[in-house]
Formats: structure tokens, C-alpha cells, sequence
């Protein structure tokens, strides 16, 4: 067992060869982390250490992850808000001296992995050619607006329901497709007006290529919708489908694993939604703040 240094929702155990974050549970802990429960991250996950002030008093040890090293952090894809980043740890101010003591020590510990036995360093900028981190394990599940999603390990599932399924989705019938078929995914975050889950197709359209349908008519898509697909339950399952695919892939040619951030908007795809927002606020589904919040992220993608 490791030094410790506990925080505000999470305490982490310094080890020899990883950091061990565990997660509190309670009210007031972000469902994320409750979620995720605890997670080894190996140094070799890591490219650096930082310490920040924090709000009201706080100061933030932000552990930050190798690009393409964590599949949760992959599929968000810069998505969450910092109070749902899982590698930063938040601590009163009069723990900063200590704080600083931990960082001095995790970033020696991970100076030492990066020196080679020829005695130079790597990049830490280099991403990392397979995920160090591991996913939450299957069998996962969650709801969301127009199907319930489950994955066991080696297919994903999308069950379509009545009232919220398009009539795509309805021709095209539940969706069952093996990891072997998948190349990655695309997560756009529930606190979005119009998050979604997307699996990309080994024989669809590249995930530069911006050719799929919207995903609300897409058979490979679940829509989340307001209130539904919390980010607590659709991260992880999407980390852990990238995490599959990428083991399903090992001993393939040149078959890269993706987590897309989705692209921009048409203008008039914008147009429309700002439309369909309206009409909940006119009908009081949507207060004002959330027509005024979710308009301002509409019009951002423009």
C-alpha cells in the first residue's frame, strides 16, 4: 500500500508503478465517478502533473492522461466539465504544501518511465499506441431516449422503444453488431441539447468523412434527449466498446480504433432544432435558462 492523499469525492494511493483513485459515493459526488467506483492509472498513462488554485479555497492536482492511453477519456473527447474530469483531485487550500509534495513525487515517477534503457526521454506529447487504462468492465447498459443500449463484451445492442424511436430506426429493427464490425465511436455528451452514442461501422463512412445520417435516423446511433443517456452510464459503456474494439482489432493490418468529437452543424440542421427548442420552452418543457443555455450551445457550432 502507497502513500495516500485524500480529497474532496476521491482519494488517491500513490503506488510504485500507478496511481489508485478511489471514488466516494454520496449525494454530492459527481455519478461519474460514483459510477467508475475506482481506477488504476499506470505512470505510463500519464504526460504530466499540474497544481492550480481551485475555486473557494481549493487547490487541483490534475493528473494529465496520454492521448490515446485512457478509452474513457478518448471517447469524451474533451466533452466533460472540469468537475467531471475523473484525473483531477480537488483539496482544501491548507493542503497544498502536501499537495505539491505528491506532485513533485508523481512527476519524478514519471520522468523515470519515460527514460529508455538508452538513457534518453520520450516525448511525453507521444499518444500511446494501445489504452493502459481499463475500461469498465461488461456487461453495461443504459437508456436512452429512443432505445436501450447493452453491451456484453462481444456485440452491442441497441432495443428500440415505441415512443421515442424514429421510423428509420423502426424499418431498419433492432441493431445487434459484433465489436469485429465496429471501428470506434462517437459519444456527443448528455448535457448537450442533442447528445448521442454512435457506432462506426469498419464498412461505413470514415469518422473524417462526415457522411453519416443524423442520428436520430441513424439505425447505428441512439439519440440521448433531454433528461435521458446521463453521462454517468453512456460514457463508460462507450469507453468500454472502444476498449473491445481495439482488442477485437489487435493482430489486423492498419486498423486504427477512433472516438470522434462530432463535427459542426449545418446552418439550417441548427436552424431547425433552435426551432424544435422553442417549441418546448412555448410548451414550459424547457425552462428559460435551459432555452437561453442550450440555444447560446447551438449557435456555437455554427
Amino acid at each position: 500500500m502507497g502513500d495516500v492523499l485524500q480529497g474532496i469525492h476521491a482519494t488517491w494511493e500513490f503506488e510504485s508503478d500507478s496511481v489508485l483513485i478511489r471514488f466516494e459515493r454520496g449525494i454530492r459526488t459527481p455519478k461519474l465517478f460514483q459510477a467508475l467506483g475506482e481506477r488504476r492509472i499506470p505512470h505510463e498513462a500519464l504526460s504530466s502533473v499540474t497544481l492550480t488554485p481551485g475555486r473557494r479555497g481549493t487547490v487541483v492536482l490534475h493528473a494529465v492522461p496520454r492521448a490515446g492511453a485512457d478509452p474513457l477519456t478518448e471517447a469524451a473527447a474533451g466533452q466533460l466539465k472540469a468537475s467531471g474530469d475523473p484525473y483531477r483531485l480537488v483539496l482544501p487550500a491548507e493542503r497544498e504544501t502536501l499537495a505539491e509534495y505528491y506532485a513533485d513525487e508523481l512527476r519524478a515517477a514519471l520522468a523515470r518511465v519515460r527514460r529508455t534503457g538508452t538513457g534518453s526521454l520520450r516525448d511525453e506529447r507521444e499518444p500511446s499506441e494501445r489504452y493502459l487504462v481499463t475500461a469498465p468492465e461488461p456487461p453495461l447498459q443504459f437508456k436512452a431516449y429512443d432505445a436501450k443500449a447493452s453491451f456484453d463484451g462481444d456485440r452491442v445492442s441497441f432495443r428500440w422503444f415505441w415512443t421515442g424511436a424514429s421510423s428509420a430506426k423502426w424499418k431498419a429493427g433492432d441493431q445487434n453488431l459484433p465489436v469485429g464490425e465496429l471501428q470506434g465511436v462517437e459519444w456527443r455528451s448528455p448535457e448537450l441539447f442533442d447528445g448521442y452514442l454512435r457506432l462506426l461501422r469498419r464498412d461505413g463512412p470514415g469518422p473524417a468523412q462526415g457522411q453519416h445520417a443524423q442520428a436520430d435516423h441513424d439505425p447505428a446511433a441512439v439519440v440521448f434527449g433531454l433528461g435521458y443517456g446521463p453521462v454517468h452510464e453512456s460514457l463508460p459503456f462507450a469507453a468500454a466498446v472502444l476498449e473491445a474494439v481495439q482488442a477485437a482489432a489487435t493482430g489486423r493490418a492498419a486498423v486504427p480504433v477512433h472516438a470522434v468529437v462530432p463535427a459542426r452543424r449545418d446552418p439550417a440542421d441548427v436552424a431547425e432544432r433552435i426551432r424544435h427548442l422553442g417549441e418546448l420552452h412555448s410548451a414550459g418543457l424547457v425552462t428559460d435558462d435551459e432555452f437561453s443555455a442550450k440555444k447560446a450551445e447551438l449557435l456555437a457550432e455554427l
